[in-house]
């Protein structure tokens, strides 16, 4: 695929990114605290070879693995590409993974990125000497529909527009349960008005119908996105994959004690280091679910875990053999928790390597334990592709005051503050300047002096000067607020840099559509992103589309 879009990049480094955990950051650098937690560093090419000859994977599951997605994609339209990378799985390439709630219109864009790290780290593999194809698992079984009934375009006032769709089902039933009527007519329309006349508004005409699903609609609107890359997406809520992880199933019932124990420890280590626990976990807890009445509904121990052999099931009480007895003539209305599902993906699946985000990073560190009492090897997880997409608009507004992004990732007030600042006349700017720069040479004398006559006191005179600073920063605070009042201009601006690169204080990537972007610059807009992906460079990029 290529592309005549300009895209330029710069890096910024996760740190200046707000609300990114320490977790996340020492896994970045691997450094040794985070090493027990993962079985191997953020960087691809240093194993990818040697993690290959540790995948073990029944032939027969292969082939029935093989059957089931040709048998799935064929059915949403899969390209020639995708029906030759499956072929290259039944014959024994391994597998990039990666996954997402399936979400309205195909979801943020970071579901865009996910898709194409995993086509990135495939071929990296294949470049290594490791057949590999890329794989995305569709989490059509979970049950928070207010997590994926909605998405945020881009409106043609600046701030991205949240369409949501009515569509309802039972209370907490799986979401690739959930069908749509007519109502999505006229949510396809408001979208169609949005994205204007383009391909991709094709597309979600042709997926979002009445008689679809949140997962069939998306499948094939990423069968589309994604056909010259050969995506094989795969629908876990299938019965015959069900039939295929009941082994997994009743373990997690009949090792319920042991792995619940490996857990418990797991999250104190994590706490010890100083690490969160992104998933609770108590001696109650199991690694299921059943449907029950249409209803996803969480399977419990008993008696805060004292008898192991004993379970709720919702307000139902049932002993260890009645549920594995549920599994064995029912797998289908059983499926894993979020700790559970990549173990139960990565059994199904010949899996080289998860790709993720910051939150599935941490999944991982809990999950690790689960791996290894049942697959006997964890599955390295590597960071997704982050990015924020600068358009020209933002741009001009930026280089005009002199930000960049992280001035942005301080919030809108703190955005408006700093345009203000660069709004205020040149002369008295320069007499800010001059101030500082004043305080600065007056205070670096006095400290020298003072150090001749009492070393003790460089720290107060430090003092000094940091406190002297901080009040002209004030000063400058509240002379930026006076002409940012004065000054409407300054207010639209700032708005429209928050609007589009930090929109409702959250980075882009997560709260705009990606299709949106994809509508504005063509699919050819996918082929430009791919290769700003490089598998070893971690931190979020801000790329200029032109």
């Amino acid at each position: 695929m290529s592309g005549e879009l300009s895209m330029k990049s710069q890096c910024l480094p996760f740190q200046q990114i707000p609300h990114t955990t320490r977790l996340f950051l020492d896994y970045l650098s691997y450094t040794p605290s985070i090493r027990s937690f993962y079985p191997r560093s953020p960087i691809f090419s240093e194993w990818v070879k040697d993690e290959s000859q540790r995948v073990v994977y029944d032939a027969a599951r292969r082939g029935k693995v093989s059957e089931i997605l040709e048998r799935q994609n064929r059915a949403w339209g899969a390209s020639p590409q995708t029906l030759a990378n499956i072929e290259r799985f039944k014959r024994g390439a391994l597998a990039a993974v990666t996954g997402q709630q399936v979400g309205l219109f195909g979801g943020p864009l970071f579901s865009i990125f996910k898709a194409l790290t995993a086509v990135k780290l495939a071929e990296e593999a294949i470049a290594a000497g490791v057949d590999c194809v890329p794989v995305f698992w569709l989490a059509t079984e979970d049950h928070d529909l207010a997590e994926v009934n909605h998405v945020a375009l881009l409106s043609e006032h600046g701030l991205p527009e949240r369409l949501v769709v009515e569509s309802q089902g039972i209370s907490d039933a799986p979401v690739g349960t959930v069908k749509f009527g007519p109502e999505i007519e006229s949510v396809v329309d408001r979208a169609a008005t949005l994205l204007g006349d383009s391909e991709v508004t094709t597309w979600l005409r042709q997926a979002y119908r009445p008689g679809e699903s949140l997962g069939s609609a998306f499948a094939l609107l990423f069968e589309r996105l994604f056909a010259e890359w050969g995506v094989i997406l795969l629908d876990p809520a299938e019965k015959d994959f069900h039939d295929l992880a009941k082994p997994l199933f009743r373990a997690a019932v009949e090792r319920v004690s042991e792995l619940d124990e490996a857990l418990l420890a797991r999250g104190k280590a994590l706490e010890a280091t100083e690490y969160h626990q992104q998933v609770k976990v108590t001696s109650a807890t199991t690694l299921l679910f059943e449907v029950k009445n249409g209803a996803r509904t969480v399977v419990r121990r008993r008696n805060n875990g004292a008898n192991g052999g004993e379970f709720a099931v919702g307000e139902g009480r049932i002993s260890s053999k009645e549920l594995v007895e549920r599994i064995v003539e029912a797998p289908e209305t059983f499926s894993p928790n979020a700790i559970f599902r990549p173990v139960v993906q990565d059994y199904l699946l010949p899996t080289l390597v998860y790709t993720g985000g910051a939150a599935e990073v941490a999944y991982f560190a809990q999950a690790a334990v689960v791996y290894e009492k049942l697959l006997g090897r964890v599955t390295p997880i590597l960071p997704r592709f982050s990015a924020t997409l600068l358009e020209a608009k933002a741009e001009r507004i930026l280089t005009r005051y002199q930000l960049g992004l992280p001035d942005v990732l301080q919030g809108p007030e703190k955005v408006r503050e700093a345009i203000a600042a660069r709004s205020l006349p040149p002369d008295l700017q320069t007499r800010f300047s001059e101030a500082y720069a004043s305080v600065e040479q007056s205070m670096a004398a006095l400290r020298e002096s003072i150090g001749r006559l009492d070393s003790t006191l460089i720290d107060t005179a430090e003092s000094t000067r940091t406190s002297m600073s901080h009040q002209i920063d004030r000063l400058r605070a509240r002379v930026a607020r006076a002409e940012q009042q004065r000054n409407e201009v300054i207010t639209r601006h700032a708005d429209a840099l928050s609007d589009a690169l930090f929109p409702n204080k959250v980075l882009q990537e997560r709260e705009v559509a990606g299709v949106s972007f994809v509508a504005r610059y063509g699919p050819e807009l996918l082929a430009n992103l791919y290769e700003k992906i490089h598998p070893d460079c971690h931190d979020h990029q801000v790329i200029e589309v032109q």
